[in-house]
């Protein structure tokens, strides 16, 4: 076992745990948790990097137990569109923490998530040294809960999941939360009966 395995984690139950944290203190305060990956270059074309368009741009990344992830540059920088790229693979971060951060909220407070939805957006400037970092990435998460009584609570519960996002915590951007709950409809025409043969 590798000393980052998930099995030897405490991640697995940290949300758990600070879920379960009915004192009002914060019992996961100053603990430290550790990650690690493998990251390989597919894209030797047999030249190496002689060329800046004469190598591929695919990677492959693992982390252990998990499902391998293939990966490549933005098409903007020769990449294949087909695949995942860095860029991507932020947008999806944020959205993720964000998600997993308030499901938990609405479980704890007695809340009915029954779907939700995200179409998360991130803006990216290039610099004149041909670098570039994000400026800016909105979550646009769209809820919908079983009890209309509980819609407010449920808003409220968007600011408490992106204060407590790890991802969005450890950004050097902004990242707007635009959030949308509604509830969901009740069907009126659920028959009583047993249907008949």
């Amino acid at each position: 076992m590798s000393w980052f395995d998930p099995r030897r984690s405490e991640v697995v139950g940290m949300l758990a745990l600070w879920l379960s944290n009915t004192s009002g203190g914060d019992s996961m305060a100053g603990r430290i948790h550790r990650y690690g990956a493998k990251l390989d270059w597919r894209g030797n074309q047999g030249s190496g990097t002689r060329r800046y368009d004469g190598y591929g741009r695919r990677f492959e990344a693992q982390v252990d137990g998990k499902p391998l992830l293939a990966g490549s540059a933005d098409p903007a920088f020769r990449g294949d569109p087909a695949l995942h790229n860095p860029e991507d693979l932020l947008l999806i971060a944020l959205s993720r923490c964000h998600m997993l951060s308030y499901l938990a909220l609405c479980a704890r407070e007695g809340i009915v998530v029954t779907e939700y939805s995200d179409r998360p957006e991130g803006v990216m400037q290039i610099d004149a040294r041909g670098g570039g970092r994000f400026t800016s990435v909105v979550l646009q998460p769209l809820v919908t809960i079983g009890d209309a009584d509980q819609q407010a609570r449920a808003n409220e519960l968007h600011a408490t999941a992106h204060s407590v996002c790890y991802i969005a915590s450890s950004c050097n951007f902004p990242v707007e939360l635009r959030a949308s709950v509604s509830a969901a409809a009740v069907d009126a025409t659920i028959a009583l009966a047993e249907p008949t043969p």
